[in-house]
């Protein structure tokens, strides 16, 4: 009884601390510091030419019912979010016809694709899978200072 007591006491500190350690959590780099790298968006781009393209068109440009992935308006979207956000939009809302369905590797390496396509610039470490390390990465549609 005593056990189920410090238990039920703990387990919501926990989460308490979990969501304050998020909350705190800013992100530190930005899509302008290369945050993939070459050959990630090449393997990307196999994967995007194989699962997305179908929905939102070899360039990218979108479709019918699915919106482009680069460009204005894309980039105006995402602006002020993270590249976490945009990993887990990805993971968990795609390809349509069978979303989550790709490895998180395959989503990293789409979205350096993505990243490509979008110019933002080539790094020396691949982009992770890790939603949550991918949060400290800030979408910003111009890089800070222009």
């Amino acid at each position: 009884m005593k056990r189920q007591v410090i238990a039920a006491a703990i387990i919501p500190f926990a989460a308490v601390l979990a969501l304050r350690v998020t909350v705190q959590a800013q992100p530190t780099k930005s899509v302008w510091d290369g945050v993939y790298t070459e050959a990630q968006a090449n393997r990307g781009k196999a994967g995007y030419a194989e699962q997305c393209a179908s929905c939102h068109g070899p360039e990218l440009t979108g479709g019918e019912m699915a919106p482009a992935l680069a460009g204005g308006e894309f980039m105006a979207g995402w602006d002020g979010l993270t590249v976490g956000d945009l990993f887990e939009r990805i993971r968990i809302s795609m390809p349509q016809n069978s979303p989550g369905s790709l490895s998180g590797a395959q989503n990293a390496d789409i979205l350096a694709f993505m990243l490509a396509s979008n110019k933002f610039p080539v790094g020396q470490t691949e982009l992770g899978k890790d939603a949550m390390v991918l949060k400290a990465i800030k979408f910003e549609a111009k890089k800070s200072g222009q």
